[in-house]
């Protein structure tokens, strides 16, 4: 029998020829580097980076507002709370000097009778002295802010004047004071004391005769 050709055909183990397709370590160095680029995270654009950015500053901004405007509400709570403070204090220290000035008024009304009784000559020094002793008193009264109302010769003011007595005159107007009998004061443009007065009243006119009664025959 003829041998096969095939059969006696040398085999070539060249182990320096290069292999054919990718070998198995390029296979695993290949997948290990796609793994690595999956991970990776992805860079953000620019224009997502800006808008993160204005954001956060509108946010910043607003924060900043809410508080400038806190601020500005308490600083407008304390300045009215201060205001209202001295008001009062001053409410306080009003009302107090209004309430010594008053004790002080039957004071100055006994100075004032005194010095309108009639003068006989016999104690003129002792009426100097005394009238020097309240121009001295009312001064003070004065600087305090105390004021004397007017009333005679004035219209009748009911905020002011207190009437006690309508008297019928046609010497001047309805309604004008002719008498003044006790003063009235102020102290700092309030009525501490109204003045007690005398109004004048148009006299009321007589009966005609026509209305009288004719005599019973």
């Amino acid at each position: 029998m003829k041998p096969n050709e095939k059969d006696d055909e040398p085999i070539d183990l060249n182990l320096d020829a290069e292999p054919v397709g990718d070998s198995p370590l390029e296979l695993v160095d290949d997948g290990l580097a796609g793994e690595a680029a999956g991970a990776a995270p992805a860079e953000e654009s620019p224009e997502a980076v800006s808008e993160a950015v204005l954001t956060q500053l509108a946010k910043l901004q607003a924060e900043k507002d809410e508080l400038y405007q806190t601020m500005v509400r308490r600083q407008a709570d304390f300045e009215n709370y201060r205001k209202r403070i001295e008001r009062e204090r001053k409410d306080d220290a009003r009302r107090g000097a209004a309430i010594v000035l008053e004790k002080l008024l039957p004071v100055l009304d006994a100075f004032e009778r005194a010095l309108a009784a009639p003068d006989n000559g016999d104690s003129e020094q002792y009426r100097l002295g005394f009238e020097l002793i309240y121009k001295q008193f009312t001064d003070a009264l004065r600087g305090h802010g105390l004021e004397r109302i007017p009333a005679k010769d004035q219209p009748f003011d009911p905020f002011v004047h207190q009437a006690v007595e309508r008297v019928e005159t046609a010497d001047v107007e309805e309604g004008t004071v002719v008498e003044e009998l006790q003063p009235g004061y102020k102290f700092q443009g309030s009525v501490l004391r109204p003045s007690m007065v005398r109004v004048a009243a148009t006299p009321s006119a007589a009966q005609p005769e026509d209305d009288a009664e004719p005599p019973v025959n």
